[in-house]
């Protein structure tokens, strides 16, 4: 349901940020179905191999490193949204990609269910961190000046390694009330390479709720004129 409403954001000729998880193979699917029906012209930047692959499959063309990319409108998921449209990113292990797409997009459209949504970020869903690895408990270390509990994601009992080949730290933060503030805190620390706060980049949050779809546009949304 949201995935086919943000396809309809989709014009021809678009280049397209194409993010990463569960949500957007909705979006995908709607998108491929658009372009055998429509005879779309469109190009997509993936956010991770899964999606490039997935794209691809649908027959959805991709552009690479060749050339800058001017992305006319990203589409991607959250793990959670706050009132001010404010995002916590990265439960896939994507978020660098996710972020270095939705600050190259002139529109970042967030594709969620309605439990996504939170009053204020922070737990249950914790805050990923990605570090390199050379150095990386060190750089744990330092996540954990503020008291907050944080955990080496890891995949079948081995360290997660992202598709930049990086690890993940978990956040474990009741709550983030200034949102903007620990980012920049965070990218102060050597080793860390981005975090899964998304500030002030979302142009609409489409959510799907019980009763059907609905619309919320962040402040100074291009979307709401």
């Amino acid at each position: 349901m949201v995935g086919q409403k943000a396809a309809e954001y989709v014009r021809d000729g678009h280049l397209l940020g194409l993010g990463t998880g569960s949500t957007i193979r909705f979006f995908l699917d709607a998108l491929g179905q658009r372009i055998q029906s429509e005879g779309l012209t469109i190009r997509g930047v993936p956010t991770s191999q899964a999606t490039a692959d997935y794209a691809t499959k649908l027959g959805i063309p991709l552009l690479g490193n060749e050339v800058p990319w001017d992305i006319d409108l990203a589409i991607d998921g959250a793990d959670q949204v706050d009132p001010q449209g404010h995002l916590i990113k990265g439960g896939g292990g994507a978020l660098l990609r996710e972020k270095i797409v939705a600050q190259a997009a002139r529109s970042f459209i967030v594709i969620v269910d309605q439990n996504k949504l939170r009053p204020q970020l922070g737990l249950p869903f914790p805050l990923p961190v990605e570090v390199i690895p050379f150095g990386w408990r060190t750089t744990q270390r330092h996540l954990e000046q503020w008291g907050w509990e944080t955990r080496l994601r890891e995949h079948h009992h081995q360290p997660f390694v992202t598709d930049n080949g990086n690890y993940i730290v978990d956040m474990h933060i009741p709550s983030i009330p200034n949102p903007l503030e620990l980012e920049r805190q965070l990218h102060d620390i050597p080793g860390v390479v981005e975090c899964g706060l998304f500030v002030g980049v979302t142009s609409l949050v489409i959510v799907g709720t019980d009763q059907g779809i609905q619309l919320t546009y962040p402040p100074g949304s291009e979307f709401s004129n």
